[in-house]
């Protein structure tokens, strides 16, 4: 007979740093809704609110390229100097016993995740309301004009590559862009694509 198997799925969050990215992704980790946050290795230095194994796992650049020569990262990426990746045994494990992975990650590692796993991956652009807008959130953040620079340079990079996304998404209001992405996100889990059956 067959039977469906309850693979999970991945959900992909990418934006241009200040569109909301990070307090979205963290608003959709559910157990209602079976979704869990992907801890991604950096090399970056933690900021003062950040917890180890919890906002990611900050490891030296040694360790990080070694684990880039051992293949073992489903994607990976170099952002403002430091590295981010996602391990892959991390999430095919959660994956294949039922768990919704959400990663919060960049365009470049939307792209490679994508093509390694096409049909198991959902992947959401958040875009700001406007370029001015987006200067605003960062400037709330009280960062210095070089950051705040180098920062809206990438942003607009960035948003060059909206249309590689399955839906976008704007941010313009915190609550209702997380009620449409929960929408999104609720009507992708039952497509035809991510069920798969199995003989029995």
């Amino acid at each position: 007979m067959l039977k469906k198997k309850n693979n999970g799925f991945l959900i992909v969050i990418s934006s241009p740093s200040g569109a909301g990215k990070t307090s979205l992704s963290k608003k959709l980790v559910s157990k209602k809704n079976n979704i869990q946050l992907s801890v991604s290795l950096t090399t970056r230095a933690p900021r003062k609110s950040e917890v180890n194994g919890i906002d990611y796992e900050f490891v030296s650049l040694q360790k990080f390229e070694k684990e880039i020569k051992k293949n073992s990262f489903l994607e990976h990426a170099k952002v403002f100097d430091n590295y981010y990746g996602t391990l892959k045994k991390n999430v095919l494990k959660k994956i294949n016993s039922g768990k919704n992975v959400l990663l919060d990650i960049d365009w470049q590692g939307a792209r490679q995740v994508k093509k390694i796993l096409p049909n198991q991956t959902l992947s959401i652009f958040i875009l700001p309301p406007s370029i001015k807008e987006l200067k605003n959130r960062l400037m709330k953040r009280k960062h210095d004009n070089e950051f705040i620079i180098k920062r809206m340079s990438k942003a607009r990079q960035e948003i060059l590559h909206w249309k590689e996304y399955d839906y976008v998404v704007i941010n313009d209001n915190f609550q209702k862009c997380l009620k449409k992405i929960k929408e999104i996100i609720s009507l992708e889990i039952y497509r035809p694509i991510r069920q798969q059956l199995v003989k029995y």
